[in-house]
């Protein structure tokens, strides 16, 4: 699974960068074409040289070289990944504050490519406060972090941060390969962020949705091979350049992007929080402010994933959403059934790190052949993981 990759493996000041030799050398062993970036601190540990030798590349590490300038970008789009092993606890934080000081940080910066980080320090620089806020915050930006091992530091003490071994990073690494090959050849749709109703040129009806939920679960779709459309409602959450894009605005406007082709996909995600009504009647001026009391008449709007279970095919899997309130296991239920989906991912209000604008969601997925799974509050791109799994799973069975 390893052989033509293209490795890009950062190296920063750790102990553990001895580790990084053995890496380098089973990476080659494994076929995988190895380019190695270091920190000035890198150097303490272990030689340029070595790496050099080992990798049969030139090992960069000045941003300012003349030769290396231009590489900090052309390294970044020339990876199939970037893996910082060890990352110190300092290049931890400056890769999550953007603090660009050095040509590792600069090709971090610019890259094109997913980014796996292998932490390595002391077990009080592991749990300090500051540095799982960095970690979160990496998180939160599509970065992955392998395990820390729990051992012998390099202070003495025994405990975690130890960096994963070289063997347990190949593994790793030959998983996260395999993993973007689980949806090739499946077409995706989902649908994200809120929709937009005018009450007249100026004003509108909608929610409170960030489009969050919906542009992780896409990322993740594309990250595991999916060729993914993307309805999004007004929303300003960037996504991945690899995902087909469709902006709207309405209810109306998203129902007629996902209903156009809606047969040719096998996943259907309606992850969008459209609003169940709209203005009957749209005044073409701003409305102004008169009498003491205004009334606004609504309609139903289009129910998309209604009309998507009235027309799913037998190869095709649908996954629609449910935020409720009270009763919220009940609901859920009745809205898989009532809108013949396959799964039904549950969002309550209730549950703290739930709902909307959030960085973090809880959910419980419930299928239609009475299977229910429960997750713990996550980050959005973890609970897009487990979303994808949970399909994947489904689809298998």
């Amino acid at each position: 699974m390893l052989k033509g990759k293209k490795i890009l493996l950062g190296i920063t000041g750790s102990i553990a960068a001895y580790k990084s030799v053995f890496f380098v050398r089973l990476l080659l062993k494994a076929g995988a074409e190895v380019k190695v970036i270091m920190t000035e601190g890198a150097k303490d540990f272990v030689s340029p040289l070595t790496f050099a030798t080992l990798s049969k590349n030139k090992v960069l590490s000045d941003l300012f070289d003349e030769d290396t300038w231009a590489n900090h970008v052309m390294m970044g789009r020339w990876a199939d990944v970037m893996l910082v092993a060890p990352a110190s606890c300092n290049t931890i934080a400056k890769m999550a504050n953007g603090i660009c000081d050095n040509l590792l940080l600069a090709v971090y910066l610019s890259s094109q490519a997913p980014v796996l980080i292998a932490p390595a320090m002391d077990e009080d620089m592991w749990h300090h406060p500051a540095t799982q806020k960095n970690i979160d915050t990496l998180q939160q930006n599509g970065n992955a972090f392998l395990p820390v091992n729990k051992g012998e530091l390099a202070s003495g003490l025994t405990g975690e941060g130890r960096m994963a071994e070289p063997e347990e990073m190949i593994k790793y690494l030959t998983g996260f390969f395999e993993k973007k090959n689980d949806l090739k050849g499946i077409k995706a749709l989902v649908t994200a962020g809120p929709t937009y109703e005018a009450i007249d040129p100026v004003r509108f009806i909608s929610n409170h949705s960030s489009g969050k939920m919906g542009v992780a679960i896409a990322e993740e779709l594309y990250n595991r091979g999916a060729d993914v459309q993307l309805v999004l409602g007004p929303s300003t959450i960037k996504t991945d350049n690899g995902i087909q894009l469709k902006k709207v605005v309405s209810a109306d406007e998203m129902y007629k992007a996902c209903i156009k082709g809606l047969s040719t996909y096998n996943i259907i995600i309606m992850a969008a929080a459209v609003a169940d009504y709209s203005p009957k009647i749209k005044s073409s001026q701003k409305i102004k402010k008169k009498s003491e009391e205004f009334s606004l008449e609504l309609k139903k709007t289009k129910d998309i994933l209604f009309e998507a279970g009235k027309r799913k095919s037998s190869g095709q899997t649908l996954v629609g959403f449910a935020l409720e309130t009270n009763n919220e296991k009940e609901n859920a239920i009745k809205k898989l059934r009532r809108k013949n989906a396959d799964l039904i991912i549950l969002n309550s209000t209730n549950d703290e790190g739930a709902g909307f604008g959030l960085d973090t969601n809880r959910i419980t997925i419930f299928d239609k052949n009475g299977k229910e799974y429960k997750f713990p509050t996550k980050t959005k791109k973890e609970v897009a993981e487990d979303i994808v799994n949970t399909i994947i799973q489904y689809r298998n069975e």
